[in-house]
């Protein structure tokens, strides 16, 4: 019963916060909250001079030259001026009348298209760029960095487009104004246009943060820093209205830390990239306060700030900086300050590492060091131990190690809205590979079959149920039916081998356990399923490449089905009752927003209650 579904995910998100949306959503449509009384006039340029800061040697990004790159995967070409701040930069679609107040313009409007390609260069990553330039002593780069700003203030005029529409894009280009200017060593002594954008900035941002508050997610974290930084900023320049957003982003930023993220490590958001997305926020929020000698964060939050680094560092290879592809993926990266790819973790694991810890997490020279000599942070001697195992039962992750070999299994321990459906879902990583995937976002404004299947169980390596959802999606970001695990059995290392399983059963009765053992060469799985209907499909999300079935067979009770690859990976499921169906299909994954590249994934088919056994063998 639908009805049923969404008054028990309503009492799961908590009528508090149920409320504070409701009542921004009310207060917007009708003029009572302030925001829509909000008036400004454009800042005048200049907003940087010559840097002060000391020289170093450290490479620029090379990016924002002749081209950009979109959510740091789709090039964009350049021209002599700054881009078309109101337009698609893939399509060259404007947004219809960009001058309206920014509360006029729908979140997800089809004329417009997905309003998160409108926003991205705005979010001002080539505000960092062009500092890291500017201090380097690079011809025109200030005369660039300026104009550009200007030309951004002159399309986006105070409170109108879409570009004023989220305090969230606020709060990034707030935190990235802040992270340039001590780039370039220009936090004490400001240039008016700065001050001022600054404040129309934290403007727009303050009658909106309980809205942001009540998403539980990254949306209040951002706004937090950018008001603690933004008015400690404006405090420090002596301009007495920062005062209290500063005090209001300090006290809801230790809030956010508190509640969302867990003992474990675990963040509100069940996702690899959100999870990077906070500790940034986190990083820039301390490096920040270290810069103008604030008083420490409390201890709790100093405490959760440290446990979220030591979980990104357990899911993180140390060799590649990839990690698996799980959770909301929408392309969303801060503080970019060194030529890495979208998917290494390394520079976000190494700041907050030595911010948090007082320690580097990877004790080579590299790349993920940059944004700490960018931002004048020094690096410690001592080195953390490589990552190990993890039990986060904060948020339902366990890791495990041996070896060269790493997997991840999911399970549903839900204390904030899940994104995906993605029950017992489990990686394989062989020397920094990927070798059992999850498939990853996509989009979030797309054909609903796209999304249904991105964020279905379709979309991960687990057991589907009579064809249908785990958890049913009751609208674009919300499911309903929110899985409990039943039975948990936690991580165990061995002499051997590492293992653990979990197991839950689902709204109509139909029950999943998983038993995961890692060793070496080997990751060996049980999977227990029972209650069903009429089917139950195990899929297998294979890294791309030729797999061939190489072994169809019965034989005393026992039916079996084995794939093989060219780089002597095997993957065997034995199964105590017959299969009905077993192949190798092709699937879809998106390793960054907006592209889907083909894979192949193994489906089987049993209309049975039974075990299935997978075994899937590689080479040492």
């Amino acid at each position: 019963m639908l009805w049923l579904s969404k008054a028990r995910t309503a009492l799961a998100l908590g009528l508090p916060n149920i409320a504070r949306a409701a009542g921004y959503r009310v207060g917007v449509r009708l003029g009572l909250n302030p925001v829509r009384r909000l008036r400004g006039t454009a800042p005048a340029s200049p907003f940087f001079g010559p840097s002060r800061a000391a020289a170093v040697d450290v490479p620029a990004v090379t990016g924002w030259r002749e081209t950009a790159r979109l959510f740091s995967r789709w090039p964009v070409a350049l021209g002599a001026g700054p881009p078309d701040w109101l337009a698609n930069p893939l399509t060259g679609q404007r947004i219809p009348a960009p001058a309206r107040p920014w509360w006029q313009i729908p979140d997800f409007d089809p004329a417009a298209g997905d309003i998160k390609l409108i926003w991205e260069f705005s979010r001002m990553d080539w505000v960092l760029a062009l500092a890291q330039r500017v201090r380097k002593g690079e011809a025109g780069a200030l005369d660039q960095l300026n104009a550009w700003l200007a030309d951004w203030c002159r399309h986006n005029p105070p409170y109108l487009g879409p570009n004023w529409k989220c305090g969230q894009e606020a709060s990034i280009r707030v935190m990235h104004l802040a992270c340039a200017a001590l780039v370039v060593g220009q936090v004490r002594e400001v240039l008016p246009g700065l001050r001022d954008l600054l404040a129309l900035h934290l403007q727009r941002i303050a009658p909106t943060v309980q809205y942001a508050m009540a998403q539980d997610n990254n949306h209040g974290t951002s706004e937090a820093a950018a008001l603690f930084m933004g008015g400690s900023w404006l405090v420090a320049l002596g301009d007495a209205r920062g005062a209290r957003w500063a005090v209001t982003g300090r006290r809801l930023l230790e809030n956010r830390a508190a509640r969302l993220v867990g003992d474990q490590g675990t963040f509100s958001q069940y996702s690899l990239n959100y999870h990077r997305l906070l500790l940034d926020t986190f990083s820039m929020a301390e490096c920040w306060r270290l810069a103008l000698g604030l008083p420490a964060f409390s201890t709790t939050w100093q405490a959760r700030a440290l446990a979220a680094t030591r979980w990104l560092h357990a899911l993180t290879d140390p060799t590649t900086g990839d990690g698996p592809n799980v959770g909301g993926n929408d392309g969303a990266r801060l503080l970019q300050l060194a030529d890495t790819a979208y998917r290494d973790h390394r520079p976000t694991v190494q700041l907050a590492m030595v911010l948090f810890a007082g320690t580097r997490a990877y004790a080579a020279d590299g790349a993920w060091n940059h944004a700490l000599q960018w931002l004048g942070v020094p690096l410690p001697v001592a080195t953390e131990p490589g990552p190990g195992n993890l039990q986060a039962d904060d948020g339902g992750f366990m890791v495990l190690r041996r070896g060269e070999a790493m997997a991840l299994l999911r399970y549903p321990r839900f204390r904030f809205r899940p994104s995906q459906a993605d029950a017992l879902h489990l990686d394989l990583w062989v020397r920094g590979h990927g070798c059992l995937r999850d498939a990853g976002t996509y989009s979030y404004n797309t054909e609903s079959q796209w999304l249904s299947y991105f964020g279905g169980v379709s979309g991960h390596n687990t057991v589907q149920f009579d064809g249908r959802e785990q958890m049913p999606r009751l609208t674009r970001f919300l499911l309903g039916n929110w899985l409990r695990t039943e039975a948990l059995e936690p991580l165990v290392t061995h002499a051997h081998s590492v293992k653990a399983a979990a197991g839950y059963r689902d709204a109509a009765d139909a029950r999943h356990h998983r038993r995961v053992q890692l060793e070496d060469d080997l990751l060996l799985v049980r999977d227990t399923v029972q209650g069903f209907a009429s089917s139950a499909v195990l899929r297998w999300r294979l890294a791309p490449g030729e797999w061939h079935i190489s072994d169809v067979s019965s034989a005393h009770g026992e039916h079996r089905f084995c794939i093989r690859n060219g780089n002597g990976h095997t993957l065997t499921v034995t199964a105590d009752i017959p299969i009905a169906r077993g192949d190798v299909v092709q699937g879809w994954e998106s390793l960054h927003y907006l592209e889907k590249t083909p894979v192949p994934v193994l489906e089987l088919e049993v209309n049975q209650p039974g075990t299935l056994t997978t075994e899937y063998h590689w080479t040492l």
